[in-house]
């Protein structure tokens, strides 16, 4: 049977597959969603890019459905690497580690982050803005969704470590973006532009940002850490003049072109790490806490709740999968005191990790000891880990509590919709249990974990999503969250950024206007909506409601 790609294919180098089988599997990623593409290609290289972009701008015509989607690994939670078209795999061929310098390093889109990570290492630095999913996650989708992760209270997200991007828009051209110094700006505004494409797309960024300067600041949610939207508060620099592509290229999910190459920013490790942990029995204290604890800049302050912990004890022998016999009986014994204090005082409502490193255990010991004297006058049970080992313990239970309910819950699966929030640790006392009870009001199976020192929350429920009444609860329970969220002067999603399920969610997050400003900035760049459409703009609940996969 003859198809529309089959046209591709004679100036195509990589891999053009409609297969069933790969069909299939590119229907999901780790969301709740499923939609089946047209086709897969896998590019060889930048310029198999540019021959599917040029390909789909001259056969829209025949087939006005036609558009792109990329993909890296696949682990995306808000249905940002699915798309009914065509979807653009880098995993298989454009995963180079291309350079790896002290200070930077060039790598493809497609190159796991494990990967660069162990080649960064070698040379004593890294790209610190990793995620929870580091084994499994690629740079790509760091890239699209502008990724945080533990080390975000001290290093920031990815956009921090951009130093430049290689990618094609969509003329179907390639194109360099790197910061800009007000000269540059101007003269690349006034003729020295690549060609007239690139010299347009700045000029009328350049003049909407511009020209909505004080509307566009005045929408920036005030939170550490925001993936919702377009970042056009962080484009331009009012007081130097300076113009940073970049910034916006970051976190916008593929929507704006395709990014071929990432040139990253690196710093240097350190070798030695330790954790302080404090069992919090209430939350009165805990945005008094966080106040205490962020000045001395530990490089991470993570959270789990009482339903994490209790999860760990009761299905603690799911560890010894990962530990085998002897490994799982040494984490045992390093419980009893856990378990001792749970059977004296109950189980205490949030378990903070305090994190450290430096050059040496002394310099570590010393900030951990430091801080733990600090925060004495509050009264809460603390400990400092031993071994590497016995921290490993609680960020074992930080990592793996929702693997574990997910495994012993029947019937039921991932559901992330509510997965992301972020408010002001100020606000948690107050938020946290409002949050707690709008979600019970449900009686949904759920563990709360995150980054407390940004006030930054993943709630992902268990559900039955073919259940006919999955779908109300999803929506209506993310319109309270959300409008909770907004009262709070937060926003929707801090790292894992809007794809189907919260873009429609941004009207409520910023308002008409500067949604209206989103649209013409998508149309600045895609015009024809050929990259990812439905995602950041034109997304409806109608979308969320035909993509939910129903078969748990």
């Amino acid at each position: 049977m003859n198809s529309i790609f089959d046209s591709l294919r004679p100036a195509f180098k990589g891999d053009v597959n409609m297969s069933d089988k790969t069909l299939t599997i590119y229907s999901n990623d780790a969301s709740l969603f499923e939609i089946r593409p047209k086709v897969v290609v896998y590019p060889k290289d930048a310029e198999d890019v540019k021959t599917l972009v040029k390909w789909v701008n001259k056969n829209r015509k025949e087939d006005p459905t036609l558009s792109i989607t990329a993909r890296s690994a696949g682990t995306d939670m808000t249905g940002g690497a699915i798309g009914a078209s065509i979807i653009v795999d880098f995993i298989r061929y454009m995963n180079a580690i291309k350079e790896v310098t002290p200070d930077y390093a060039i790598v493809e889109p497609g190159c796991f982050y494990r990967d660069f990570d162990k080649e960064t290492k070698k040379i004593n630095r890294y790209m610190p803005a990793f995620t929870a999913s580091r084994e499994i996650n690629a740079v790509g989708g760091m890239i699209g969704n502008n990724s945080g992760g533990e080390k975000a209270i001290k290093f920031g997200k990815t956009e921090n470590y951009i130093n430049s991007l290689k990618i094609v828009l969509s003329d179907g051209n390639e194109y360099i973006i790197r910061p800009l110094s007000k000269t540059e700006i101007e003269e690349k505004i006034g003729g020295k532009a690549v060609n007239e494409f690139e010299a347009k797309l700045y000029r009328e960024l350049y003049n909407l940002i511009t020209e909505n300067y004080e509307q566009i600041m005045s929408a920036k949610p005030t939170v550490s850490k925001n993936s919702a939207g377009y970042y056009l508060w962080n484009v331009y620099d009012k007081n130097t003049g300076a113009f940073d592509l970049c910034r916006l290229i970051v976190g916008s999910q593929g929507t704006l072109g395709i990014v071929t190459e990432i040139n990253f920013r690196l710093v240097p490790t350190e070798p030695f790490s330790n954790v302080l942990v404090v069992f919090l029995p209430s939350l009165d204290d805990v945005s008094k806490l966080v106040t205490e604890i962020v000045p001395f800049k530990p490089d991470s302050l993570e959270t789990y709740d009482d339903k994490s912990m209790i999860l760990a004890m009761r299905f603690f022998f799911d560890f010894f999968k990962q530990l085998g016999f002897w490994g799982a009986v040494k984490l045992g014994l390093q419980f009893i005191p856990e378990t001792w204090m749970i059977a004296v005082g109950g189980v205490p409502k949030l378990i903070l990790i305090i994190e450290f490193t430096g050059q040496t255990e002394e310099v570590v010991k010393n900030k951990l000891i430091e801080i733990r004297e600090r925060i004495r006058h509050f009264g809460f049970h603390m400990h400092i880990a031993h071994s590497s080992s016995e921290a490993d313990k609680y960020w074992r239970i930080r990592h793996e509590s929702f693997n574990l309910l997910r495994k012993h819950v029947k019937n039921k699966r991932t559901a992330p919709f509510i997965d992301d929030i972020i408010v002001k640790p100020e606000y948690l006392p107050e938020f946290l249990p409002k949050i707690k009870a709008l979600i019970d009001e449900y009686k949904l199976d759920y563990t709360v974990e995150g980054h407390l020192g940004n006030g930054n929350f993943h709630i992902i429920p268990l559900m039955d999503l073919d259940s006919p009444f999955s779908v109300d609860v999803i929506l209506e329970l993310s319109k309270k969250v959300y409008t909770l969220v907004r009262e709070y002067h937060g926003s929707i999603t801090a790292e894992h950024n809007d794809g189907i399920i919260r873009t429609p969610y941004l009207l409520e997050q910023y308002g008409e206007e500067i949604v209206k400003l989103f649209q013409k900035t998508k149309n600045i760049f895609d015009e024809a909506n050929i990259f990812n459409p439905g995602k950041k703009v034109g997304g409806t609940f109608d979308d969320i409601k035909k993509a939910i996969k129903k078969k748990n």
